[in-house]
């Protein structure tokens, strides 16, 4: 018997200002990843009106105790341009690049959560390995619904945003502003997605122009140049700023905080996440660096053959150097044993953090290009090595 239903899922532009808190945070990683890439950071973003507020634990071994971290990480700069590049830079901006207020808080990291991390031995640690930087579950995720082996609703709800962004900060769109939103409904049937149903798109605009040319531009210009056209039909709604106005916006409009919006980050809320965000955070913290290995082991699965869907899902204990537990859940889709894959998995890739880190080597200032539209389903970019598919090859021939 036929199955149909609908499946949702959303996705924020640069300029909303969870985003935006999620761009600072991530700013700030990799300018210190460049300066010396066994960096410990995690750091968040608060945003409300015309104030910044960055807190959170830095340390950067090279830096010498009577330094003050502002002399090599310029935190300020680091926020303004930021929001700069985001776009908020139009005079009637509450939100300004140039007039923000910016309070800094950041601390050093504590030397128990050091000890447990670092690889040394510590009184009462179990091993001289690096260890987990804290205790959690990760989720990886892939299907074969999209070439980028993603959910469709996701992926297509990244797709609108990252175009409507192009076209604002091409210029040729005057009214065009940095905060926006979109989402996709997918029909699916058989768990196939034959269909859209709904496409909502909200963008932040100038006071100068009329819905009707908003929503005529964006049907037009954004959405049936993006989406599949066979995915489209006559019973496809269309809605465009539904509240009939956006031109407050951004921190202005609502607060921002780093770490908000996990589902837009991972997979659209098809596949699970395991709660840990991932903006800010150096690889030590299995939150990000584990979520990228299970999005690779998960995508790697698929891409063999192995089956048509993948969940991976594993734990740490901060300090302990393997993961406590490996799960493969395939939802009847495997083409061999579901067991056999799991084996498979376990011998094919080692889950230890700081195996995590040299197989997919996390240890760059890369983390900027991970922050909007998504931290997976970028195929083509060769700096995000957990979408690469390289070990599909070696994971078929260890299920047979």
């Amino acid at each position: 018997m036929s199955r149909r239903y609908i499946f949702s899922s959303e996705s924020v532009g640069e300029g909303h200002p969870d985003k935006v808190c999620d761009t600072i945070s991530d700013a700030v990683l990799d300018a210190c990843l460049a300066q010396d890439r066994q960096s410990r950071v995690a750091c968040e973003t608060y945003a409300k009106s015309n104030i910044v507020i960055v807190g959170g634990e830095i340390t950067i071994p090279n830096l010498h105790e009577d330094k003050p971290l502002e002399s090599v990480i310029p935190i300020s700069k680091i926020v303004r341009d930021t929001v700069r590049e985001i776009g908020y830079v139009n005079d009637d901006d509450v939100f300004h690049a140039d007039r923000i207020a910016i309070q800094n808080i950041l601390t050093k990291q504590s030397p128990d959560i050091a000890q447990g991390v670092d690889a040394r031995a510590a009184e009462g640690k179990g091993t001289a390995e690096q260890g987990a930087g804290d205790q959690g579950l990760m989720f990886g995720f892939a299907c074969d619904e999209t070439p980028e082996l993603m959910p469709a609703p996701i992926i297509f709800a990244h797709r609108l945003g990252r175009e409507l962004t192009r076209i604002r900060k091409s210029g040729k769109v005057p009214w065009l502003r940095p905060d926006a939103k979109s989402q996709v409904s997918v029909i699916y049937e058989n768990a196939k997605p034959i269909g859209i149903s709904c496409v909502v798109v909200s963008t932040q605009h100038s006071k100068d122009v009329k819905h009707s040319e908003i929503r005529s531009f964006i049907i037009e210009e954004v959405i049936r140049k993006v989406l599949p056209k066979e995915m489209l039909t006559d019973q496809t709604q269309f809605l465009v700023n539904p509240t009939g106005n956006f031109v407050v916006g951004g921190p202005e409009g609502d607060t921002g905080l780093t770490g908000r919006k996990i589902i837009v980050d991972s997979y659209g809320g098809m596949g699970r996440h395991g709660g840990g965000a991932f903006s800010g955070k150096d690889p030590s913290k299995v939150d990000r660096s584990a979520a990228y290995m299970g999005r690779w082991v998960a995508k790697n699965v698929v891409a063999s053959g192995l089956a048509k869907k993948c969940e991976v899902q594993f734990a740490y204990a901060i300090g302990h150097p393997k993961p406590l537990s490996v799960h493969v859940d395939t939802f009847e889709t495997n083409a061999v044993d579901e067991g056999a894959i799991e084996r498979a998995v376990l011998d094919t890739f080692s889950f230890k953090p700081a195996d995590i880190i040299k197989q997919l080597d996390l240890l760059r200032p890369i983390y900027s290009k991970t922050t909007n539209y998504g931290h997976f389903g970028k195929i083509d970019d060769p700096d995000i090595t957990w979408e690469k598919t390289d070990k599909a090859a070696e994971l078929k021939k260890a299920a047979k």
